[in-house]
């Protein structure tokens, strides 16, 4: 569980900090031997998970079996138009080479046409399906497409089906994430559900920003940057400490 935003404790290991990235490999122009490269990094880092192509789970779960950094893939990606039953397919597909986490976008058309119970009825079908494989189910909702109002509705929508976390984008809309939308997020997804950012994590002070505002994971490209700025960022307060 997440403790409100207000009353986070600080970061102090690098740990706590590489633990919140997904490092993300599904931009549609990378060759193998990008994804094969991108894992490795993310091997390197020891992070959360790498987010990768449906069509690169295999790779990704054959380079990354027993390291401790999770597989994770996309369905209904990036716009969530395809049916629940395509949806269900893809996860039970993904799972079953070893993926252990799924970043689903929901339906935004629905959402938009205010088809609740649509919505509802296939994130509650989607985190059953990975559930009873072990897996996490994280909710894209694409903020840029939707009032405050629909993104208030989304966040109790995934507290009924009991997703895993929420999240604000695919990185692939006209905006990512926003300092608003955390803080809306947080405020009414149930504090046992994650808030994951996306689209636009791309330094130290960015990733620290969003912890304090009450994220546990979020996306990045910029992982190495991050991660040795954070080292240095650790190796500097520990010298004061010691001096």
């Amino acid at each position: 569980m997440d403790p409100s935003p207000n009353t986070r404790p600080p970061l102090t290991t690098y740990e706590a900090l590489a633990k919140m990235i997904d490092h993300s490999l599904v931009r549609p122009e990378l060759t193998d031997e990008q994804v094969a490269a991108g894992c490795d990094l993310a091997k390197r880092y020891q992070v959360a998970s790498v987010s990768v192509r449906p069509c690169d789970v295999d790779l990704a779960v054959r380079l990354l079996g027993g390291t401790g950094v999770a597989v994770g893939t996309v369905a209904g990606f990036p716009h969530g138009s395809t049916t629940t039953a395509v949806k269900l397919y893809e996860i039970r597909d993904v799972l079953r080479r070893g993926a252990k986490e799924v970043d689903m976008v929901l339906n935004i058309a629905k959402l938009l046409s205010r088809q609740f119970q649509y919505v509802e009825t296939e994130l509650l079908q989607a985190a059953e399906e990975c559930h009873k494989q072990g897996a996490l189910l994280k909710v894209i909702f694409e903020n840029a497409y939707l009032t405050d109002e629909l993104k208030i509705i989304a966040c109790r929508i995934c507290g009924r089906a009991e997703v895993d976390f929420v999240k604000t984008s695919t990185a692939f809309a006209a905006s990512g994430y926003t300092v608003e939308d955390l803080k809306l997020m947080r405020a009414h997804t149930p504090q046992h559900i994650g808030v994951k950012a996306a689209g636009g994590v791309r330094t130290l002070e960015k990733a620290l920003e969003v912890y304090a505002l009450g994220c546990s994971r979020f996306g990045a490209t910029a992982t190495a940057g991050i991660l040795d700025a954070w080292k240095a960022r650790l190796h500097e307060t520990a010298g004061r400490a010691a001096s």
